[in-house]
């Protein structure tokens, strides 16, 4: 039977087509007409500008919907260790003017999280060992500290607006995803994104039920402040998919669309993939998306080059983590652990995720396939980090085109969709 609490208001584009903002419009107000949000906190929690989604169609809904009648209505960037965002730019997220900002919006407070401030962290308690042994389905036995951005606690409701796309770390974002990493505190991303780097970008991404979202979903049910989400699933087209109710049950639903609806499987492997970077992708730390969505397609010794000319930096927060360790596969870690257990987990997941699978046996590392970026880092430092060199200029895009027969994949807007092995 379903309760209250498994409800979700969902509403799915027919055919090729998109939600209308009547549509939209009618799903928010049902929606949050029972959380009876009149006079009350409400702190909206979105993605940043890494992520394709109409989040400010459905900030503007909302605001429409519940703005003048609720004591407070906040945004609050989800940044996880991203760079925090000006107020231009987060004008731009939420798809409003500035004269906007300043006259119909000017009591919306715009929040950045800062996950490596401890003064804006709040410890919600651990989680125990046991726990997180079953939870990781045995793989680690450890406590874990959870703290999330102190903001929290300010308000009466949590509102999570994000899309929900396959994910190397948990298997689809979303959902909960948004409070953690999104405005979680160090200890609890750093765990979880190494327990999803030890089972593999291979194992992990575009799988619904993960031990990364098991650990996630945990961490989230100690937030005190009661959770509600609007789950987005977008396609080229536009709005596809809102889903409606407690994160863990709305994600649920926008994840078995986003599974029809973002990954694309092809009968046989590449040996050569072209994988565009879209402009959002500023820093190798998110352009990472490129190899993580298409490593499943690339054949045993090809290569994958993320081409992404506008790219200059690895990571303005933890470039110099990543120049220190460069990238390797998972078992050039494990190997020496006692070396590495002591950096960032969630930058050594990072560096296995970008480098892709492989072994290293008696010293030596066999990555899979090789990792090559076409961007503005130059040569010297590409091998310093341990990826290939292309120059963005030698490379011409027509070259790449209409060649899947001979082997080769161009993937124009790469970093969303889902690229697979299997029967058509």
């Amino acid at each position: 039977m379903m309760t209250i609490k498994d409800r979700v208001i969902s509403g799915i584009s027919e055919g090729n087509g998109t939600l209308s903002d009547a549509q939209v419009c009618t799903l928010v107000e049902e929606a949050l007409a029972p959380l009876a949000l009149s006079g009350k906190r409400v702190l909206l929690i979105v993605p940043d500008s890494t992520r394709t989604a109409p989040v400010g169609r459905l900030f503007k809904t909302i605001y429409a919907t519940l703005g003048e009648k609720t004591a407070n209505l906040d945004v609050m960037i989800a940044l996880g260790t991203h760079p925090p965002m000006s107020e231009t730019a987060i004008e731009h997220r939420l798809e409003i003017t500035h004269e906007e900002r300043v006259s119909l919006y000017r009591n919306v407070r715009l929040l950045n999280h800062a996950w490596d401030d401890p003064a804006s962290l709040v410890s919600l308690g651990r989680i125990e060992a046991h726990e997180i042994k079953t939870l990781s389905g045995g793989l680690f036995e450890q406590e874990v500290e959870v703290t999330v951005n102190r903001a929290v606690l300010d308000y009466d409701q949590i509102v999570i607006v994000g899309p929900v796309l396959p994910h190397e770390v948990v298997g689809f974002s979303g959902g909960n995803k948004y409070i953690f990493p999104g405005i979680g505190g160090a200890e609890i991303l750093n765990f979880f994104h190494w327990l999803g780097a030890v089972i593999t970008n291979l194992g992990i991404i575009g799988n619904k039920w993960t031990p990364v979202r098991n650990v996630v979903d945990r961490a989230a049910a100690l937030v005190p402040t009661p959770r509600f989400a609007f789950c987005l699933v977008v396609d080229d087209a536009g709005l596809v998919g809102l889903f409606a109710g407690t994160p863990e049950a709305a994600w649920s639903q926008a994840s078995d669309l986003s599974a029809k609806r973002h990954i694309i499987t092809v009968p046989r492997p590449f040996h050569t993939v072209l994988s565009c970077a879209p402009p959002m992708y500023d820093e190798l730390w998110v352009a990472g998306k490129c190899m993580y969505k298409l490593e499943p397609v690339v054949a045993d010794g090809g290569e994958l080059i993320i081409y992404a000319p506008h790219l200059h930096e690895i990571s303005s927060t933890h470039g110099e983590v990543i120049e220190r360790i460069g990238y390797h596969v998972r078992d050039y870690f494990l190997a020496d652990w006692e070396r590495f257990k002591g950096e960032p987990w969630g930058v050594v997941a990072h560096s296995t995720q970008v480098r892709g699978a492989g072994t290293y046996e008696n010293g030596i590392e066999k990555p899979r396939i090789t990792v090559t970026l076409a961007t503005q880092i130059s040569e010297a430092m590409c091998r310093k980090i341990n990826l290939g060199y292309r120059d963005p200029t030698s490379i011409r895009l027509e070259d790449f085109q209409n060649r899947e027969a001979e082997g080769v994949l161009y993937v124009p807007h790469a970093g969303e969709r889902l690229y697979r092995l299997g029967v058509e």
